[in-house]
């Protein structure tokens, strides 16, 4: 049965009609209300399925003074990260009644960022979330005074304003231990940008772990989270093996990068793990088919977003709570690690890029690296 003037668009009072009840126990369902009998909210939700109706999100914005929206503020969306951690609280902020309205910044400057949240305020959002990876960014976060709850994601480092981020330094502790228990005398970075706090925490992660283990700590590379960057520091390691280096290991601070220095070894013949260990982070949805499958560090992007919500909504009840424990990664272990190289192990059946060392009568890298292992022993 359709109630009378179908053609018109739905409201609380042909829901009431249907169920039989007031207008405002309607009004009370919709709302969340908790003061309503438990049968009488299924009666009502029951006839708000049948007749297909929706509630006017402005009307009822009115009434509760809540939009039941979160802003979500990023930058580098094309960043696996950032995307990522825009899923993770995307799904958080659906399953709590929340919608998220998100900005996202070309430059991670403080003026940007103070901007983006100005805008949300005057769009009435509950609240504000803002990644906060890089330096200035965060700095205006800090310096911010909004007139809504505003939490921090991915802020590394120490703070003390509401942030939630997932642990990066036992991260990268993770990766740096795992090499360095496969027999590896120590590991060398390729790092993120000088001013991401993401990966200034991986670059202590790995630090304090070949520290722990007494292990030497070789100068790091500088990246930028892209593919190129991470072949240009493979080219770069790759040179200093042919130079007689003992680079056996290396730690890159996201999968695109190790996607690169792969490359870059390939190029010039040298394989992971026979030659060079490697470890990435972040967990790509494509690193179980890099060639070799990448062992990296996962981050638990879902539960970011949960913890993230729950802090919006802690604050929205006035709530003056901690921020929640950073989320632990996770080790994932797939094929390019290894223990430190044998001499004469050999390596894998299959194409393998040589002549640009073999033409010019340059020894191969990894040859020239396992002989010289050779004669140390």
């Amino acid at each position: 049965m359709e109630p009378e003037g179908a053609s018109r668009a739905l409201v609380m009072s042909d829901v009431a009609a249907r169920a039989g009840v007031s207008h405002q126990t309607v009004s009370r369902v919709v709302n969340k209300h908790p003061h309503v009998a438990t049968a009488t909210r299924e009666r009502v939700q029951r006839a708000i399925e049948e007749l297909g109706y929706r509630p006017n999100a402005a009307a009822r914005a009115l009434v509760t003074g809540s939009t039941r929206t979160i802003g979500f503020v990023t930058v580098n969306i094309n960043q696996y990260g950032p995307a990522q951690t825009l899923v993770g609280l995307e799904q958080a902020a659906r399953a709590a009644g929340y919608s998220l309205s998100v900005t996202v910044l070309e430059d991670a400057t403080a003026g940007a960022m103070r901007d983006a949240v100005d805008r949300f305020v005057a769009q009435s959002v509950d609240a504000v979330v803002a990644l906060g990876t890089y330096d200035d960014a965060a700095e205006a976060l800090h310096a911010l005074d909004a007139p809504v709850p505003l939490v921090a994601v991915q802020s590394g480092g120490s703070h003390d304003w509401p942030a939630v981020g997932v642990d990066q330094v036992a991260g990268a502790r993770l990766a740096t231990r795992h090499l360095l228990e496969l027999g590896h005398r120590t590991v060398h970075h390729v790092t993120g940008p000088a001013d991401s706090q993401e990966a200034r925490d991986r670059i202590e992660g790995w630090r304090a772990e070949l520290l722990a283990a007494g292990a030497p700590e070789p100068g790091y590379l500088r990246g930028n989270w892209t593919p190129s960057s991470g072949y240009e520091a493979g080219r770069q390691l790759a040179a200093r093996m042919r130079d007689g280096d003992d680079v056996t290991a290396v730690f890159l601070a996201n999968d695109q990068m190790a996607l690169g220095l792969l490359a870059a070894f390939h190029d010039v013949g040298l394989h992971a793990p026979q030659d060079v260990s490697v470890v990435g982070f972040d967990d790509l949805p494509e690193a179980p088919y890099f060639s070799p499958p990448l062992t990296t560090v996962r981050q638990d992007f879902a539960e970011l977003g949960r913890r993230g919500v729950q802090l919006v909504l802690a604050r929205l009840r006035g709530e003056d709570v901690a921020a929640p424990e950073p989320v632990a990664p996770q080790l994932v272990v797939r094929s390019t690690t290894g223990p430190y190289p044998v001499p004469g192990s050999g390596r894998p059946c299959g194409p393998r890029v040589e002549t640009l060392y073999v033409s010019a009568n340059i020894d191969h890298p990894g040859d020239r690296t396992r002989r010289r292992r050779a004669e140390e022993n």
